[in-house]
């Protein structure tokens, strides 16, 4: 169950980048839709590997630093001053930090 949201969410970033590439600039990176991409399908790959418990401990690892990524640069909800804009980052925030705890559990076990 910890592989499907992030199935889901990296197939939609790898076929459809859209305006996430800004989010990197926000963060001073590269704004570039090749990174979401590729962060897309190394979710994808991932959570498939995940999923059908194909080297399970490796797959999560993968997964951990790429949500943790996600997470900081994708939802910095601190930032946001705008409230309805705070607590919907918010909540994406936590989202992503229950799932990493899934993936931590798999790495731990």
């Amino acid at each position: 169950m910890v592989a499907s949201p992030l199935i889901y969410g990296g197939l939609g970033a790898a076929r459809e980048p859209g305006q996430r590439h800004k989010a990197l600039e926000r963060a001073g990176l590269p704004a570039s839709q090749e990174l979401v991409r590729l962060n897309g399908a190394a979710m994808v790959v991932g959570g498939v590997a995940l999923a059908l418990g194909i080297k399970p401990k490796l797959a999560a690892l993968g997964l951990a630093c790429s949500i943790t990524a996600t997470t900081v640069v994708g939802h910095p909800f601190w930032r946001e001053e705008d409230e309805v804009s705070r607590k919907s980052q918010t909540i994406q925030f936590y989202k992503n930090a229950a799932i990493l705890g899934g993936l931590l559990l798999e790495i731990a076990a």
